[in-house]
């Protein structure tokens, strides 16, 4: 309970002011597209240079847990990510707000935030020191197990076709080889100059997401149904605490997997969602409801996103082990100030160490004020003329991809994609499914590539990658994945009705 005596120096003025400030504006950046938690941790850190360490590291972290909360906002409005952690959450949040039910996607999207973020945060103060010691059990051949098993779930992604699904995710495999070959350096498809570097999860994240929206907006035309608004009634905030309150399933899975994939060092956060989102489908009772609008996968996605934050936080701290690639930008601001992250932070800095993580706790439930205070009116955005709406999302779209690198040739591959996306969607392909695989390809072929050298100075790939109790448990909860995932196609194919029993 040490964390408990240093409560007080989260609530002094210029703390509390950072804390305040840093939430406000990650929820701002958050919504932004383009601009992922790790560039806004990234941009606010030139203004910790003259704060204290610990008041520094506050809004360094208030600036992280909004940003991942706020990414929701443009992903349910625009049906545009804020960030790759968010792609789950635009699959039923944006059917919702289509619906009219933009407030009330919003409302729960914040809510399970808030309460898979103060759990991820407890995990944080309470099991520090056993979860960093089971983080450091995962190496390259269970990171590439794992990867593989966020592989298997891509076909159930696409709630029309197990196929399409499959192949929607193979072809984001593909597009993660383009560039440069991270161990041996060998070039890759690279036919263009943009692609020397590969092609960035950010720009890919808004072309494939956005650019089709915009291309279905402007073929609507200036008629008079494409400018009609659509109604966006208010949401009772009771009717949501009430409907979380009734979502346990779905808001346990979303913690549980959040969590675990927060605490493995170099997964990150941007499987997280998706991955509970699929966890919470296959549980679910109503299945054929996911990606028509249903609130439980928003509330497991933003449930994940959110408990992510603090396991992500357990290696970084006591390992000096990023967890995520925002906690590597935290790391830089940890050492900027003369703080060496260790299994000694606690006993040499104990008042910088606790007051972070205590400001991280009323951060969230900061982030779920703001974040409720302002979903009515940022709903109000979908009764905005088409026309106009096309025109910002593209403004947005271009800005975003070129921020990231500073590169038009990240505008012209989110544009690509995009036209790409937009033919594929027409022939019942889903971006989901291919934007996963895009993220999950370099992290499967980086850790093979690692163990297969591993091996080589060992005993032999086979023994390297196919032994051992955490290997095994990995394999085995693929297999069970792939057949779940091939049964449940199967039983929900068109021809299965006829198997049942007639009443």
């Amino acid at each position: 309970m040490e964390f408990l005596g240093y409560f007080g120096g989260v609530f002094e003025p210029v703390s509390l002011l950072l804390l305040i400030g840093g939430t406000i504006g990650g929820l701002i950046l958050g919504a932004t597209p383009g601009l992922s938690p790790t560039m806004a941790v990234a941009l606010l850190i030139p203004f910790t240079f003259h704060l204290a360490p610990a008041q520094g590291l506050i809004l360094l972290g208030a600036a992280y847990t909004s940003t991942v909360a706020g990414g929701a906002v443009s992903a349910i409005l625009l049906k545009i990510p804020g960030a790759p952690a968010n792609i789950a959450t635009a699959l039923d949040g944006n059917e919702m707000a289509r619906q009219g039910h933009g407030a009330r996607a919003l409302h729960l999207s914040f809510l399970s935030s808030g309460v898979g973020g103060v759990i991820g945060v407890l995990l944080l103060i309470f099991l520090t020191p056993m979860l960093a010691q089971w983080a450091l059990a995962f190496g390259p051949s269970h990171l590439f197990w794992l990867a593989i098993l966020g592989v298997t779930v891509i076909g159930s992604l696409d709630s029309k076709s197990f196929v399409k699904g499959l192949l929607s995710g193979c072809i984001g495999l593909w597009l993660s080889m383009i560039g440069f070959d991270d161990i041996y350096g060998a070039q890759r498809f690279i036919f263009t100059d943009a692609l020397t570097g590969g092609i960035h999860i950010i720009a890919a994240l808004i072309g494939i997401f956005a650019i089709p929206q915009v291309l279905e907006m402007f073929s609507k035309g200036r008629d008079g149904r494409a400018i009609q608004t659509i109604a966006v009634p208010d949401h009772s905030l009771k009717d949501s605490f009430r409907e979380i309150l009734g979502s346990g399933r779905a808001l346990t899975i979303g913690t549980v997997v959040g969590s675990i994939v927060g605490l493995i060092p170099g997964v990150g956060g941007q499987i997280a969602g998706l991955v509970a989102y699929d966890q919470a489908k296959k549980f679910s009772p109503h299945k054929d409801k996911f990606g028509t609008g249903h609130p439980e996968g928003v509330i497991a996605a933003e449930a994940a996103n959110n408990a992510m934050v603090g396991p992500s936080l357990v290696p970084l701290l006591t390992l000096s082990i990023p967890g995520s690639p925002t906690a590597a930008v935290l790391l830089g601001g940890l050492l900027i100030h003369g703080i060496f992250p260790g299994t000694d932070l606690f006993e040499r800095n104990p008042e910088v160490a606790w007051t972070f993580i205590n400001s991280m706790l009323i951060g969230q439930v900061l982030m779920v004020v703001f974040g409720i205070y302002t979903a009515v009116w940022a709903a109000k955005i979908a009764r905005a003329p088409i026309p106009i709406m096309a025109s910002a999302v593209l403004v947005l779209a271009v800005f975003g991809s070129y921020s990231v690198q500073q590169s038009m040739g990240d505008v012209t591959i989110m544009i690509s994609l995009g036209v790409a996306m937009f033919f594929l969607e027409k022939f019942g392909f889903s971006a989901a499914p291919l934007v996963l695989g895009l993220i999950l390809g370099p992290i499967a072929e980086a850790n093979f590539n690692q163990g297969t050298l591993i091996a080589a100075a060992q005993d032999g790939p086979m023994v390297y990658f196919f032994t051992g109790p955490l290997n095994l448990l990995l394999i085995l909860l693929v297999v069970l994945s792939v057949g779940y995932s091939f049964w449940s196609n199967m039983l929900h194919a068109p021809g299965s009705a006829k198997l049942e029993p007639a009443e």
